[in-house]
Order: C-alpha cells, then sequence, then structure tokens
C-alpha cells in the first residue's frame, strides 16, 4: 500500500471513529428529551463542542485539509443541534444564552482577527492553529477532576470507560494523521489526548470499579473535541 493510501484510509478511519465519538451527545440529549429537563446538568460541553469543531473546520479550510473540514463539519452540526436541544429543556434558559454567546463572540473575535493576516497566509494558519490547539487542550483537562474524585475514593466506577477507551482510539488514529501529513497542531492536543486517555485506563486498573453502574455509565456527559 502506497503512503498516500495509507494516508487516506487513516483519515477515513479516523472520521468515521469521530463521528461516532461525536454521537454520544445524542444518548444525552435523548434523556433531556425524554425527561423533558436537562435536570442540573451543564450544558457548557455542547458549547463547547460547537466553538472547538467551529475553529477545527476553520484551520481545515486554511489548510486544505479535506478530512478535517469533513469531519467538523459534522461535528459542528451536531453539536449545533445538541445546543439547541439542551436550550429547549433547559429551565436555565438566560445563563445558557450567555454561555453561548460568549463562544460565538470568541469565534467571530478570532476569525475577525485571522482575516487581517490574509496577506500572511502562514501567520493566519499558525494562529488559528494555536487557537484550536489551546481549545483542544482545555477540554483534555477538563477530566482532570474526575481523576482526582477516583484517586481519593480509590474506584473508578464514575469514569465511563467506553468513551474513554474510543477517545484513545480516536486521538491516536489523528496523532499518527497528524505526524504522516507533518501538522504539529493535529499532532499536539492530540498526543495529550493519547496520555490522558491512558492515564484515565490506568486507574481502571489501578482501581477497579465496584461495579459498572456508576455515573459514568448512566449518563456520558463529557464532549469530546477533535
Amino acid at each position: 500500500m502506497s503512503a498516500v493510501a495509507y494516508d487516506s484510509l487513516l483519515s477515513t478511519t479516523a472520521v468515521i471513529s469521530t463521528v461516532f465519538q461525536f454521537l454520544s451527545g445524542s444518548m444525552i440529549c435523548r434523556k433531556y428529551i425524554q425527561k423533558k429537563s436537562t435536570g442540573d446538568s451543564s450544558g457548557v460541553p455542547f458549547v463547547c463542542g460547537f466553538l472547538s469543531c467551529s475553529f477545527w473546520l476553520r484551520y481545515g479550510v486554511l489548510t486544505s485539509e479535506q478530512s478535517i473540514v469533513l469531519v467538523n463539519i459534522i461535528g459542528s452540526t451536531l453539536f449545533l443541534v445538541y445546543t439547541l436541544v439542551y436550550y429547549v429543556f433547559t429551565v436555565n434558559k438566560r445563563a445558557f444564552i450567555k454561555q453561548f454567546g460568549f463562544a460565538l463572540t470568541v469565534l467571530i473575535a478570532v476569525i475577525w482577527y485571522t482575516n487581517g493576516l490574509e496577506d500572511q497566509r502562514d501567520q493566519m494558519i499558525h494562529v488559528t492553529g494555536i487557537v484550536c490547539c489551546v481549545v483542544s487542550v482545555c477540554f483534555f483537562a477538563a477530566p482532570l477532576a474526575s481523576l482526582l474524585h477516583v484517586i481519593r475514593a480509590k474506584n473508578s466506577e464514575s469514569l465511563p470507560l467506553p468513551l474513554i477507551a474510543m477517545s484513545f482510539v480516536v486521538s491516536l488514529q489523528w496523532l499518527i494523521y497528524g505526524v504522516l501529513i507533518s501538522d504539529s497542531f493535529i499532532q499536539i492536543p492530540n498526543f495529550l489526548g493519547c496520555i490522558l486517555s491512558l492515564l484515565q485506563l490506568g486507574l481502571f486498573v489501578l482501581y477497579p470499579p465496584r461495579s459498572y453502574s456508576g455515573h459514568g455509565y448512566k449518563l456520558v456527559e463529557q464532549a469530546v473535541p477533535f
């Protein structure tokens, strides 16, 4: 198999895996619809998912990486639908509008700033790539609080094993793809994603769950970025 064919195969499988990962949000929205309420859950993961996918979509367009464009068109669309579902069923609509409005303001501000660098395309791509990395790293840092809780409780049942395993596979695929196309902005966040996923998987070995019916299995409220 040629290098080009291998790149194409890897990017295709990575896109498919990532879309399935994005679809985990549909399980949460289904519960919202069934209960006609979001309960005490936060809509921030959906807002951040939309923001992250939008930035990566922008990066994919600038770098002409079709696989990045495709997966993030799907991702941004799905997360936008999730945010709308959350808005319909949350009682705290005003706070949620503020959160979504802030995300849109950040997105528009970055696009406006980078558009001003149109005559310096390399710099335009560089700035957008940095923003994408920062947003992704913030996402990957979010579960750290859960890790501390697991260590203190010496019980990993609150962690969603299927999602963590899927996150590792997806991050690894995009990491390898980033290496193949020599794109450090794809490599860095997905390398960190692999490390964090491995840390979480390691906790299942150190602190085996007492049961597989914990909160992490009842409701996965962790949106995963690109």
